[in-house]
């Protein structure tokens, strides 16, 4: 626990600042955190990091998380991100031949939903702090509703959890834990309501933090399901005490988009 507060209390100095200014620096945060999911992902699966396979996954990666203001040279050619990640995917399926299946189309298929998964995630991450009036209270309501639904699954989990939420998938997560990481996330919802400058009844604030304390604990258990598949304890080593980067911010990329697509945000 000491070594999980220490590399929190340091990457929160880190990372704070440069979500708060936003923009150019925080886009190029967002670039490198999505490529060490990647990496993350393609270890996990043992698959070579240093290969034809990995670079072309990193362009595809890289062009899902352009911002549209920085996609004009795409446009100008009559492409778009889509049409781009197609073709990437067709060069995927032909590289099986090439290969000789060495490359085979399991692997294929891994790295484009490894791709989607983060390049969707992470372009919600950046386009969420890229709205100039209320960006920066979206990101710090999604953080702050995420960490409490965590610490409270976790220190109601530890003191009162008997039923197992899903023991196959995640063997400590209990059924009590979850509804404490609700409870946690809609004392969040109300602290914004009084607090922050939001132009959002109780009852919104309330439901989106409903949901993101829900969809962020499925996306935690999404984080879990694959880790288990592979074998693996957590996703890297980068984080003392906490893994690697989709240790930490697997909710986060996983509940961004659905708050975009059902237009919560």
């Amino acid at each position: 626990m000491k070594q999980r507060i220490i590399t929190a209390v340091i990457a929160a100095a880190i990372f704070i600042p440069i979500v708060m200014i936003g923009k150019l620096p925080f886009l190029l945060v967002i670039y490198l955190l999505a490529s060490i999911g990647l990496y993350e992902l393609m270890k996990m699966k043992k698959m070579r990091v240093f290969s034809f396979e990995a670079i072309l996954s990193h362009v595809l990666l890289w062009i899902l998380l352009l911002p549209n203001e920085y996609s004009t040279f795409l446009t100008e050619n009559n492409y778009d991100k889509v049409q781009i990640f197609l073709i990437g995917v067709l060069v995927l399926l032909l590289y099986t031949v090439l290969s000789k299946n060495m490359f085979t189309f399991d692997d294929a298929g891994f790295l484009v939903i490894a791709i989607l998964y983060l390049g969707i995630g992470f372009y919600y991450f950046f386009e969420t702090r890229d709205n100039e009036s209320l960006g920066l209270v979206y990101i710090l309501l999604t953080l702050f509703t995420i960490w409490a639904t965590d610490s409270g699954a976790y220190f109601i989990g530890k003191a009162i959890g008997k039923r197992k939420l899903w023991p196959e998938i995640s063997p400590n997560k209990t059924v009590e834990g979850f509804f404490g990481g609700v409870v946690s996330a809609l004392v969040v919802g109300v602290l914004f309501y009084v607090f922050s400058s939001l132009d959002y009844s109780i009852w919104q604030l309330l439901l989106i933090s409903l949901i993101i304390a829900i969809f962020g604990q499925l996306g935690d258990l999404v984080q879990s399901a694959y880790k288990r598949h592979y074998g693996v304890k957590d996703s890297g080593k980068i984080l003392p005490g906490h893994g690697g980067i989709l240790d930490r911010l697997d909710s986060l990329i996983f509940i961004l988009p659905i708050l975009h697509l059902l237009h919560v945000l």
